[in-house]
């Protein structure tokens, strides 16, 4: 495997290239979890950003970073729904063509958001990497260029600036519970925080459904797993047997990796609306989700990201009702 990495330099460099094209998200003090871990704990506010994702960063640094012919080309990507979303609204922005190749698991609502900002649209098997097949063809057919969700070094220094904020707006910060998926945003995240106080843990936070990078990590290699349907729909897919950048990321920088299951998903979902005046996806609300399950311990202040923000308003009022919690919610 090629030791490829992506350092604070890299990721402060984009900081200045996204400046004024993304969101300064707040970080604000929550007292109902403060009290329950014991430590003081700040809710990252980054389901707020443009576009309702993190996403956004990355995807912007890298349309930033092509050339004007790869420009001229237009871009294309697999995604469970943000990506898709952040890539195409960062396209628009350019006048660029964007193609966003999705499985039929992701949610109808981030197919319409997406269609609505004037991407190409083409749904493909049941996986991320039947998906990811498509964008391979097209590729090689009609020289489109790839920016994948997370395997990318202009992706993951752009989800990296939101570490840069983090512990910028909370200095003293022990622990950050940062959303694992395909690592790109964990990867990133931990770069940053760890370049500028490596003192400060970061654990990865996922879904006991499908979560891949965990099981790549326990065998110390990339792996497939099976995508069952779960209310973390964004943390779904594989990392790529060629992965290249975030499984080692990931292995290096990580302190540990929680998993969580579909009801204790479900628990965090409603704990931010009820309790933090919140709405996020199920994705969004892992970090809280895992504090509220008992799995964390710190000694110090504590940061909890919520990533996103893009859940289909139906299935969140059955959520918060208690009517569709959990294994039945899948």
């Amino acid at each position: 495997m090629t030791m490829v990495t992506v350092t604070l330099s890299h990721i402060r460099a984009a900081r200045e290239r996204i400046a004024g094209k993304v969101e300064h998200t707040a970080t604000v003090l929550s007292p109902s979890l403060s009290e329950r871990l014991g430590v003081p704990v700040h809710l990252k506010l980054e389901h707020r950003q443009t576009t309702g994702s993190f996403k956004l960063r990355g995807a912007s640094n890298a349309i930033a970073s092509l050339r004007a012919d790869e420009k001229a080309r237009g871009v294309i990507a697999a995604s469970t729904g943000n990506h898709g979303r952040a890539l195409a609204h960062a396209a628009k922005l350019e006048g660029m063509r964007a193609v966003i190749c999705m499985s039929r698991l992701v949610p109808q609502n981030k197919l319409d958001e997406i269609r609505r900002l004037g991407a190409e649209v083409r749904i493909v098997g049941d996986s991320q990497d039947d998906a990811q097949q498509e964008v391979e063809r097209l590729v090689a057919q009609q020289r489109l260029v790839m920016l994948p969700p997370f395997d990318h070094p202009a992706i993951i220094a752009g989800q990296g600036t939101l570490g840069l904020e983090m512990i910028e707006q909370v200095t003293d910060a022990g622990l950050v519970l940062v959303q694992l998926s395909g690592g790109g945003l964990a990867s990133g995240v931990a770069s940053a925080i760890k370049g500028v106080s490596p003192g400060t843990k970061v654990i990865g936070v996922s879904m006991a459904r499908g979560a891949a990078m965990k099981a790549s990590l326990d065998a110390g290699r990339p792996v497939l797993v099976e995508e069952p349907p779960t209310l973390a729909d964004s943390l779904g897919g594989g990392i790529g047997l060629d992965n290249r950048l975030t499984f080692a990321m990931c292995r290096d920088l990580l302190d540990d990796v929680i998993l969580l299951s579909e009801d204790e998903i479900a628990t965090g979902i409603g704990h931010a609306y009820a309790q933090e005046r919140e709405i996020v996806e199920g994705a969004g609300a892992v970090g809280i989700a895992a504090l509220l399950a008992g799995k964390v311990k710190a000694k110090g202040p504590v940061i909890v990201l919520l990533s996103g923000r893009n859940i289909d308003m139906n299935a969140h009022r059955r959520i918060v009702c208690g009517e569709a919690i959990g294994e039945r919610a899948a």
